[in-house]
């Protein structure tokens, strides 16, 4: 008898989870209420899909393991996309200070790219790589089945208000920031999953530049915001991107938010904790208008600790939890989870009883990496909401807060930073005793008057005003 999955949403971590599922049953029907592009384009259904995005090195891995062969980083970087190691090709201001940059140019490799080439980049590998995964536009209205398994679910097709019903033996839910699963579980019987909130308030803005003539290999620059601060936070990020783009993003916490008057812009960016990036844009030409969006909450569902949980169904993704974006953990942690449910796949099959539960609770482990780093940082904002700092949430701050100043004069405890922050290890790693005594310490050279720009760089960033109309 033949085997049907369904995923709902054709986002990263829908198509991903499409490309695991594949290999184990039949058919695989993803469930999309968007039109999708047939090019990088943005839509709808993607509401930071404009903003800046990051691949990490595990995000990249786990996608070569869900699609061998479709060779996703040659495809990115033949289209523009840019890779820069996290410790030697990025410019970073800390919350402690400047990061020295390393002469390891191979470590932590980070994919820099629109979020809309992205996308279309991994749905059409994983597309190309079998006839198995078909994406179907329809919107899920519910959940077929009982309490002890899901059989399928319910859909209305082309603005018809008339359900389907669609069997399947396994249901994905990647349907991101606005998915309906607690209703649909609630009509099934199933209540109480607990859920965390932290919110900072942080809203995003974006804007789009030409890239300066000749600033093409000026690198990505980041001024981060200081949660220690005791004021509203304040970070900006610049990345150049495809098409001789330089995308920068600018945030703010509660009280200290961004707006989307265009004359605002690079005063908010002049306001950062060193005037670096207003210096870049402050002359560049402008491609578009500044785009705001205040989907930055970090929410977290513990389906895994449900007392009742169906047989039948996953939650991957944002559906499981969302984070502050400026962390560039969403894609990775969506690729993560996927490859987690596929490998439970290739080790029980898809009939195996329990599949489900321990597939939720493999997604788990991987979110759980996540979210301490992002809640570790927003949780100290001032006028945050939501789920407050415990005593071991203190203890923990007040030790990466000295590891973090420490590593901005230590390579060794930086690259430790980098393997936790870039989801390659959990931050148990943080506790090795060779990295307690290195922080207990201090950092191995003196802290840094500037930014670590090579004079190349300096050289650009002196011509761009040189050169200005």
């Amino acid at each position: 008898m033949p085997h049907t999955a369904v995923v709902i949403g054709a986002s990263m971590a829908g198509v991903l989870a499409a490309a695991a599922l594949a290999r184990s049953v039949d058919e695989v029907i993803v469930l999309e209420r968007d039109e999708l592009p047939d090019e990088p384009r943005s839509r709808k259904g993607l509401p930071q899909g404009r903003h800046a995005h990051i691949l990490l090195p595990s995000g990249r891995d786990a996608i070569d393991e869900l699609v061998p062969g479709g060779g996703v980083r040659k495809r990115l970087l033949a289209a523009g996309a840019r890779e820069r190691g996290l410790t030697s090709g990025l410019v970073t201001l800390g919350p402690q200070g400047w990061y020295r940059r390393s002469r390891h140019h191979g470590t932590y490799p980070l994919l820099i790219g629109s979020r809309d080439l992205m996308d279309w980049t991994v749905r059409d590998a994983v597309l190309a790589s079998t006839p198995r995964i078909k994406i179907r536009r329809a919107t899920v209205t519910g959940l077929l089945g009982t309490a002890e398994r899901v059989t399928g679910v319910r859909v209305t097709v082309g603005g018809s208000e008339a359900e389907e019903s669609l069997r399947a033996e396994l249901v994905v839910d990647a349907g991101g920031r606005g998915t309906r699963i607690e209703h649909w579980l609630a009509d099934l019987g199933i209540t109480g999953i607990r859920k965390d909130v932290v919110d900072a308030g942080f809203v995003y803005a974006t804007r789009l530049y030409r890239t300066p003539e000749g600033a093409e290999t000026f690198p990505p620059t980041q001024i981060t915001a200081d949660p220690a601060g005791g004021r509203p936070g304040r970070a900006g990020l610049l990345l150049p991107i495809e098409g001789d783009r330089w995308l920068v993003s600018l945030s703010g916490s509660r009280g200290s938010e961004p707006t989307a008057a265009p004359d605002d812009f690079v005063t908010f960016a002049r306001g950062l904790r060193h005037p670096l990036l207003s210096q870049l844009i402050a002359d560049a030409e402008p491609l578009t208008d500044v785009l705001l969006s205040r989907s930055t909450r970090n929410e977290r569902r513990y389906f895994e600790k449900s007392e009742k949980w169906p047989e039948g169904l996953v939650a991957l993704g944002d559906a499981v939890a969302t984070y502050n974006p400026v962390y560039g953990q969403g894609m990775s942690v969506a690729a993560l989870g996927a490859r987690a449910l596929g490998r439970e796949l290739d080790r029980t099959g898809i009939a195996a009883p329990g599949l489900a539960r321990r597939a939720q609770r493999a997604a788990a482990k991987v979110v759980n990496a996540a979210w301490a780093m992002s809640v570790g940082q927003d949780q100290w904002f001032p006028e945050v909401r939501g789920k407050s700092p415990t005593p071991a949430d203190r203890l923990l701050s007040a030790y990466t807060g000295r590891m973090t100043r420490v590593a901005t004069g230590s390579y060794r405890v930086s690259a430790a930073m980098c393997k936790v922050t870039t989801l390659q290890a959990n931050a148990l790693h943080l506790l090795h005793p060779a990295l307690l005594l290195a922080t207990a310490l201090g950092p191995v050279l003196p802290p840094l008057s500037g930014p670590p720009l090579t004079p190349q760089e300096r050289e650009i960033l002196r011509n761009l005003h040189t050169t200005a109309p």
